[in-house]
């Protein structure tokens, strides 16, 4: 054919070759747009991530954050791109053991605990500070290996304030403490206490001034390092009326004088420190309140102008950042868990905590191997009140978490579940009385616990579901079950999730199990599972 008529032929390629053309257009036009959707976005971990403090060791990043009544605590996240982060380790198992933190006597410490920590390397060995008006002392826990421990702890009196520990190059350690007058303590050498004699003075009077912070929030989560040869000290601030404002003081001299400024008023993004990397680009890590779901973290470039450290992209936090998009949707710092352990595993993964101390003796995961098992070891009041709730982060924009639970083994009293926890919870779960199971739906979004639900329980197994939107601070929690864990059915109605302060802590995932009238119940939890969407799909 085209050997037959030559003009046709060399038409038919042309045209030929203006659509390969094309399509190869088409091509790079998609790898571009894919390319572009491959970044990475902030907020760079949508996770209660608060309070960050990072540092940089050769290639590898560390971050520690804020767990506050949480067991173990002050956990410490490793990255070696600044965008996949996982847990690694946890400065210590409890902070203390008094009743506040193991939820005896009516006591609790929600929204206390331990608060905005340090991290740090000098000589070899790595320091995580942090500081509990519950214990009312500053906590030093050190190491010679932050990925795998042991962490040695020293407490000493007092609690500094939202302090950054500080080793100056002549040997001598130092503490930047305080909110609203920043003073600088400092401490003995092996760092396990005030040195005697030793300065202590304010180095920054008023820091909020500078914002206009003449009431509200005064400055305060401090950051101090030095860097070519000056002193910075980063601090939130929340000017009445205004928004969470990022300040810097820089200074040539340890003690001053410090001069100011605004180093970030956007969104309400701010607190935490900056750090370098190998190839000498420089970042900052700060927080924002973003409802429900808690404090989560932004990433921001930095760029050096005439000796200050400027912030973000024209004065604001970019959405998009020049690095690749994560492994995944759903952040290393949850995980879904089968609970089946081989020989020699460790009992939890990092990504669990309690809900304050722990009763070692009343929960297993080798009394029913496969199985999480919780045992109620005294009575108490209710969810806020029960001791051995295993809990989790909630993550955005949306999540789900799924448990299956065996109560065969519960007493009259008990109730089991899975729970959206804060002050203003809501569960779903199952009650025992009268030697007969019922699921429940409970919702303490007002603040005052109400069974607006139930269903009677006829089998002694069942799935139990919490979809989470977070999507444009929708904060709203629905609750599901189902019998064979295919087919699911909603119960309840939907919990408006509120952060509060007395709690002071993003919405978790909880597996708790308590006793109302007896102990002695035990409740077997099959698994929990975590995903990236809020609504139920069921089969079909």
């Amino acid at each position: 054919m085209f050997h037959g008529n030559g003009l046709v032929a060399n038409r038919f390629r042309q045209a030929w070759r203006r659509g390969l053309c094309a399509l190869v257009l088409l091509f790079a036009a998609a790898a571009a747009s894919s390319t572009a959707r491959a970044q990475a976005r902030n907020p760079l971990i949508w996770a209660d991530v608060p309070d960050p403090s990072v540092l940089r060791v050769g290639d590898t990043y560390y971050m520690s954050s804020t767990t506050m009544h949480l067991s173990p605590g002050l956990p410490i996240m490793r990255s070696k791109d600044l965008v996949n982060w996982e847990l690694v380790s946890y400065a210590y198992d409890t902070l203390g053991d008094g009743d506040d933190l193991s939820l005896k006597n009516g006591k609790s410490a929600y929204g206390r605990g331990s608060w905005a920590s340090s991290l740090r390397l000098h000589d070899g060995t790595f320091y995580a500070t942090t500081f509990s008006a519950t214990t009312g002392r500053t906590h030093v826990y050190t190491t010679k290996d932050i990925e795998h421990g042991p962490w040695k702890a020293t407490a000493f009196r007092p609690s500094l304030h939202d302090h950054s520990l500080f080793f100056e190059d002549d040997g001598r350690v130092f503490m930047t403490t305080g909110a609203g007058n920043i003073r600088l303590v400092e401490l003995t050498p092996d760092v396990s206490g005030i040195k005697p004699g030793g300065v202590d003075q304010v180095i920054i009077k008023n820091a909020g001034a500078i914002a206009g912070a003449n009431g509200g929030l005064p400055a305060e989560g401090s950051q101090i390092y030095k860097v070519k040869g000056k002193y910075y000290i980063f601090l939130i601030t929340w000017p009445r009326g205004g928004m969470r404002t990022e300040l810097v003081f820089r200074s040539d001299t340890l003690t001053g004088p410090y001069e100011g400024r605004v180093a970030l008023k956007d969104r309400g993004i701010a607190q935490g420190g900056i750090f370098d990397t190998p190839d000498g680009r420089w970042y900052a890590m700060l927080f924002r309140d973003s409802g429900a779901v808690g404090r989560i973290p932004y990433l921001l470039p930095v760029k050096w102008e005439d000796g200050w450290p400027v912030f973000g992209t024209d004065g604001k936090a970019p959405n998009t950042l020049d690095l690749p998009a994560p492994a995944s949707n759903i952040p290393a710092v949850v995980a879904s868990d089968e609970f089946d352990r081989p020989a020699g595993a460790r009992p939890l993964p990092l990504v669990w905590q309690w809900n304050h101390n722990p009763v070692n003796e009343d929960w297993s995961l080798s009394e029913r191997p496969g199985f999480l098992r919780i045992k109620t070891g005294r009575v108490t009041k209710g969810l806020l009140d029960a001791p051995n709730t295993l809990t989790q982060r909630t993550f955005g924009p949306e999540c789900s978490g799924a448990a299956a639970l065996d109560v065969s083994g519960m007493k009259d009293g008990d109730v089991a579940g899975l729970a959206a926890l804060q002050k203003n919870y809501g569960f779903v779960g199952v009650k025992r009385a009268a030697g007969a199971n019922t699921l429940v739906m409970v919702n303490a979004g007002t603040g005052t616990p109400a069974e607006v639900a139930s269903v009677p329980l006829s089998q002694p197994t069942v799935h139990l579901k919490i979809g989470m939107d977070f999507r444009e601070r929708a904060d709203q929690a629905r609750f599901y079950y189902s019998l064979d864990g295919k087919q699911w059915q909603s119960i309840g109605d939907v919990v408006k999730m509120r952060y509060t302060i007395p709690h002071f802590m993003g919405y978790r995932f909880g597996l708790f199990h308590y006793a109302t009238e007896q102990a002695g119940g035990v409740v077997d939890f099959d698994y929990f599972r975590v995903g990236d969407k809020s609504d139920v799909p069921n089969p079909g």
